[in-house]
């Protein structure tokens, strides 16, 4: 039975390819026209549950079976396995009691086939091929080797090849998920400008088949939502034979991998991220154009021309890429995605976000907000911790700062910088360690809000004019701002600058108990004449009159 999502990349070919009217493509699908209508407003049919896929049977057993048909090279004609014979011996010597005779075969078939060919008995011949323009293309996927961050990492190579002109794209992923395949497309599309008219060849990759329907030609059992990016996009898939059988139907792609690896990628290369080194990419792919192809005559650039013509329009909306996801945020203000933890804001502490799992990177909204961004982190069990998304929880408990993984992660990124480090040992011996680490807190917020350079700017002249406080740094980040890079900068409070008459607000209090000695020594000389008591002398001369009557006697006069 079709599923619907075939059903509507059917309809919508035929749309695209034909021509066909909304009656006709429902005739020849035998649904309704209102089916036909939705098919070609959008390539997504209404949600279902995708079944889960179990390990195959087999797996464990094809060593076993490599084997077998590899001492069969030497065995008499007569006298080599055939499949019910493969399948008796593993079942007698090996347990394999529950596989079938139709699963042993199909694989039989196929590997013999290629075990023959890498052992030089079978030879393979090869006919030239004619290629249109703009209607034909090849991906494939390689493994390469980078030194990442200083460690040597394995990454994955996806390649993307215009059949007719040579012109490829490459792009280098620490996965090759669907997730990196689709995202790989997506930049191949948007960098030639277009889409193959007609059909792009693959291996059978995961990422975009689900099972090989041994015995019925080509047919494949395609993933969901591969067949909904190639509906988005409007081409045709072709996927090439299993083994080393099908390796000449798109031996393109195949030579340009390793021509690639070769000429830009030996020795390895040496960067700090993935983004700078598909930077490098993008360069590379560019001095390419400029090179000659066997024994043609024209450059790929020359010939590309011809492609990016004849290409199809792309779509007005991009597909995303990445796989939805929907974690749950734990007490750690964590998510857990593919066996990494990720940080989020902690006012999301206990619900449930939405997640885009990116080739490089991962995205989290709430609704169609983005709330956090983060570097994929492909390593098992490690991390991405942003110490902004636990702002508000340490301005409660500000003892829990010093020994945050949070602050940590930022020490170590060279986000919580050396600037930071001095302003809270001044704001600590000043205003002690729960009120400095409040300071601190209160001054990392405004990176939220103020370019990073001019807070560092604030902690800077803060620190230098002894006033550690977040409102003062405010202040001198917000005056470095307004300066401009031709105005002041950071340092202009040190004494080896030219005197400057400003006016400010200084916290006394703050500098006497930073540095009492520096604070009298830097002191002006005051040059007020020396207090004197002598009008006060002058005032016990004056004679006051003097009242015969009592005291008393004159109030209870007055009183009268």
């Amino acid at each position: 039975m079709v599923s619907r999502v075939d059903l509507f990349a059917s309809i919508r070919r035929d749309a695209r390819v034909e021509g066909l009217s909304v009656r006709e493509l429902a005739r020849r699908h035998s649904v309704h026209r209102r089916t036909v209508r939705a098919g070609l407003e959008s390539a997504v049919p209404p949600p279902r549950k995708t079944p889960v896929r179990t390990a195959g049977r087999l797996e464990p057993f094809k060593p076993h079976i490599e084997r077998m048909l590899i001492e069969d090279l030497d065995a008499p004609r007569k006298q080599r396995h055939t499949a019910r014979r493969i399948l008796a011996r593993l079942i007698d010597e090996h347990g394999a009691a529950d596989l079938s005779y139709s699963t042993v075969r199909d694989y039989v078939r196929v590997r013999r086939a290629a075990v023959e060919i890498a052992a030089g008995r079978r030879v393979e011949a090869f006919v030239p091929q004619e290629h249109v323009p703009g209607y034909e293309a090849e991906v494939d996927f390689g493994e390469v080797w980078v030194v990442l961050a200083g460690v040597k990492t394995k990454c994955h190579l996806f390649a993307f090849r215009l059949c007719f002109s040579g012109r490829a794209v490459h792009r280098i992923y620490p996965t090759q998920a669907q997730e990196a395949f689709l995202e790989g497309h997506i930049a191949a599309f948007h960098t030639i400008g277009g889409i193959p008219t007609g059909q792009i060849k693959y291996d059978n990759l995961t990422a975009a088949v689900q099972s090989v329907l041994y015995g019925q030609g080509r047919a494949r059992v395609e993933n969901d939502r591969w067949v909904l990016f190639r509906s988005h996009y409007g081409f045709d898939s072709f996927y090439c034979q299993p083994g080393i059988m099908g390796a000449h139907e798109k031996g393109g792609i195949e030579g340009d991998v390793g021509r690639f690896r070769r000429t830009w990628l030996s020795p390895m290369p040496v960067v700090d991220s993935l983004a700078e080194l598909n930077e490098k990419v993008i360069a590379w792919d560019q001095v390419d154009e400029d090179r000659r192809i066997g024994s043609r005559i024209r450059t790929v650039k020359a010939d590309y021309a011809l492609d990016r013509d004849a290409l199809a329009a792309l779509p007005v909306d991009d597909f995303d890429p990445g796989l939805p996801l929907t974690p749950r945020v734990d007490r750690s203000s964590l998510i857990t995605v593919r066996m990494a933890k990720y940080s989020v804001p902690s006012r999301f502490i206990g619900r449930q976000v939405r997640v885009s799992l990116r080739a490089s990177e991962l995205v989290v909204f709430d609704g169609r907000t983005v709330i956090a961004q983060h570097p994929r982190v492909v390593a098992r069990g490690a991390d991405s911790i942003d110490l902004d998304h636990y702002l508000e929880v340490l301005q409660i408990k500000p003892g829990a700062l010093p020994g945050s993984t949070a602050l940590a992660r930022a020490r170590a990124a060279g986000v919580f910088t050396a600037a930071h480090e001095a302003f809270w040992a001044a704001t600590r011996k000043v205003n002690g360690d729960a009120a400095g680490a409040r300071q601190l807190i209160d001054v990392l917020l405004l990176h939220r809000s103020m370019p990073a350079v001019d807070v560092i700017a604030g902690l800077t002249a803060a620190v230098s004019i002894g006033a550690v406080t977040a409102d003062v740094v405010a202040v001198e980040a917000r005056r470095h701002h307004a300066a401009g890079t031709g105005g002041a900068s950071p340092d202009r409070h040190l004494p080896a600058q030219t005197p400057i008459i400003e006016h400010r607000v200084v916290i006394l209090t703050q500098r006497r108990l930073m540095d009492p000695a520096a604070v009298i020594a830097g002191l002006p000389a005051d040059t007020r004449p020396t207090p004197s008591v002598a009008g006060y002398d002058d005032l016990l001369t004056l004679h006051r009159p003097i009242t015969d009557r009592p005291l008393a006697a004159s109030r209870k006069d007055t009183a009268s």
